[in-house]
Order: structure tokens, then sequence, then C-alpha cells
């Protein structure tokens, strides 16, 4: 009996006085674990008599009890202990005063392609976005530039190393691949624009080796030059938020369009350093566009017998230089804080067709 006596008292007083959960879960293994001090005990009932286990049952058993409720115990306490020492080391001072409004704005080319989306979406385009390495046969032959074509020079390609068949991919040279595997993968009638990063060997006021390009594409069983001077009209109307505008269609050569048509729209630059839209006597380059070329169309798996389409596009980096007033290209891609904060906007100013585009 004083042997039962002194462990409880040792192992109680043990359990009290530890410091951590860490000490209390030793001290429960060396007590109650499979080789601790009150298993062993409890073990040694097998061999005992009939009336021996009536008298050391109660007593072993209501040690373990003891044990494991002072245990219980003991974590609640050091866990309300750790929990109030957090809470203090967290404290708030609600004095202090307020954190400064983030300075942080919206890229212009970030804020056009929300304000084109915003456009095409009204018309009932959806977008379509593809990888930027891209295979020389979606960025060319497919679009009828087939590998000797003359049209590959204009292009200035970054080209990646050789595969093992010996082909080499490229980083797209243009947003029109993505047309390609949107015809290859969707039946007409197909309504699509296709933004994106585009890379060409150009440096210099007007151009960078990666720019941004967006593309329209329209396929379906009646198309016609009339649909897409149409199109035309009712972005630049929304994109430029003017009422009135004027296009002028002059012949052109594109591989994958026949006929090929670029739009400049009237404007006037009477006033240094400014451009008016929709009046004036002179004109700006809108983009290239055209007709799908039926090649196109039968490479993609499209009955060109049946179906045809128009297809435009213009860049976007651009477009953000002429409706804000940027002069220069390259500061564009040069993270110059002070040039985003003059040129950027808010991050909640986001466009919509009812509210203004550009606020």
């Amino acid at each position: 009996m004083s042997d039962i006596a002194t462990l409880e008292r040792d192992i109680l007083g043990a359990v009290a006085s530890a410091s951590d959960e860490a000490a209390l879960e030793a001290l429960r293994v060396a007590a109650l674990g499979k080789k601790g001090s009150i298993s062993e005990l409890l073990k040694t009932l097998g061999a005992m008599s009939a009336e021996e286990r009536k008298v050391n049952g109660p007593l072993f058993n209501g040690l373990r009890d003891k044990v494991t409720n002072a245990i219980a115990a003991r974590k609640a306490e050091l866990g309300d202990v750790a929990l109030n020492a957090r809470l203090a080391s967290e404290t708030v001072d609600v004095t202090l005063p307020a954190r400064p409004e983030a300075t942080g704005t919206i890229h212009p080319v970030s804020q056009v392609l929300d304000e084109i989306a915003a456009i095409f979406a009204d018309l009932g385009f959806a977008i379509a976005e593809g990888p930027d390495v891209e295979y020389d046969d979606y960025n060319f032959t497919k679009l009828n530039i087939p590998p000797d074509h003359p049209a590959r020079e204009m292009h200035d390609t970054f080209y990646i190393a050789r595969q093992e068949d010996g082909s080499r991919h490229i980083l797209r040279t243009h947003t029109s691949p993505v047309q390609v595997r949107t015809m290859l993968k969707q039946k007409p009638p197909i309504r699509v624009i296709v933004p994106g990063r585009t890379y060409r060997v150009d440096n210099d006021a007007t151009h960078t080796p990666m720019f941004h390009q967006l593309e329209a594409l329209v396929i379906d069983e009646k198309t016609h030059l009339g649909n897409l001077k149409w199109v035309v009209e009712e972005f630049c109307k929304a994109f430029f938020e003017i009422e009135n505008v004027t296009l002028r269609a002059r012949p052109s050569f594109f591989p994958f369009t026949e006929p090929s048509v670029e739009w400049d729209m009237r404007c006037d630059r009477s006033v240094p350093g400014k451009i008016a839209f929709g009046t004036g006597n002179d004109w700006l380059e809108l983009g290239g566009s055209g007709m799908v070329h039926p090649n196109v169309l039968d490479m993609c798996g499209i009955d060109s017998t049946k179906y045809q389409g128009f297809a435009f596009g213009f860049g976007l980096d651009r477009m953000a230089m002429l409706k804000y007033g940027a002069p220069d290209l390259r500061p564009f891609f040069e993270s110059d804080v002070r040039w985003l904060r003059h040129y950027g906007f808010a991050s909640l100013d986001l466009p919509t067709l009812d509210g203004g585009l550009s606020r």
C-alpha cells in the first residue's frame, strides 16, 4: 500500500509541475505507456489469486484513472497558458495610424486588354489562348506560308533548338496560331478574339522583341467584307469612345487572307503632340485584315466550299500608345515606377461599356 501511495504521489507531483506539453507527454508514456510503471503494475494482476486481485485491482485501476485525469487537466491548463501568451503577443494597437493606400497601378496594356475584352464580349466574341512556344506548322504552314515562302522573312523569327525529328519550335511571331488551334478543335460557327504575347527580332521606338497582339476570327456560312468593316467600326467607336468613325480600306497582302485589307481611321493631327479621332483630314493606320484564305480553312479541317470567314489584328501596345498618348513603346517594358504612376490606372477602376471604358 505504501508503495502505491508513493508512486501516486510522485507521478501526480511530476504532472502538476510539467512545464510544457512535451514534458507532459513524456510523463504519460513513463506511467501509462506500454512499459510504463502503472502498466507494469496492471500486468501483475494476472498472476495474483482471486483475493489479491479483489484488493489490488481497484487500487491499480484507480491509480491509472487518477493519473489519466491529472494529465488531461494539466494539458488543458498548459493549452490555456499558451493561448493567452499568443493572444498577448498578437494584440493590435487600434490607436496606430492607418496604413497608406496601395500605390500600385494597372499597366496600360492590361487596361487596354480589359477594355477590348469588354467590347468584344458585348459583340458575342469568346477569348481563345495558346502557347508562346509554337509549332512551325501552326505558326506558318497551316496559315498558307510554306517553308520556302518569302513572307517568312517578314517575321524575323526566334527559333528554338532543333527537336529529335529535325523540326524546330519557334516563339510565335503572331497570335494567328491560336486561330489555327481553334479551327482544328472547334466546328463553325466560330467567333473569338486572341490576345497574347508575340516575338520578333526587332527593337526601336515603335517595335520591341516582345509585344502584344490581338486578333479576331469569325467563321460562318455567310460572312463578307461588309461584316468585317462593321465589326472594325463598332470596335473603334467603343474603344476610342467616339460617336462617328470613318474608315479607309487599302488593298494589301497577307498569305492567310484573300482578299487582304488594311484599315485607316480618320483623325486630326493639327495640334502638335495630339491626335483627335473621328474628325480631321489625316489618317491613322489601324491594322491588317481580310477574308480567311480557303487554303487555311481546308488545312484546318473546315470545308471552304461551305464556310468562309474574316480575321483582323492589331498591336495592343500601339493601341495603348494611341489612346493614352505614350510617345515611345520601349518604356512599356522597362518597369519604371514613375512611368507607371503617370500612365497607370487604379486597380479597382474596371472598364465597362455602360460606365465608360477609361473613365
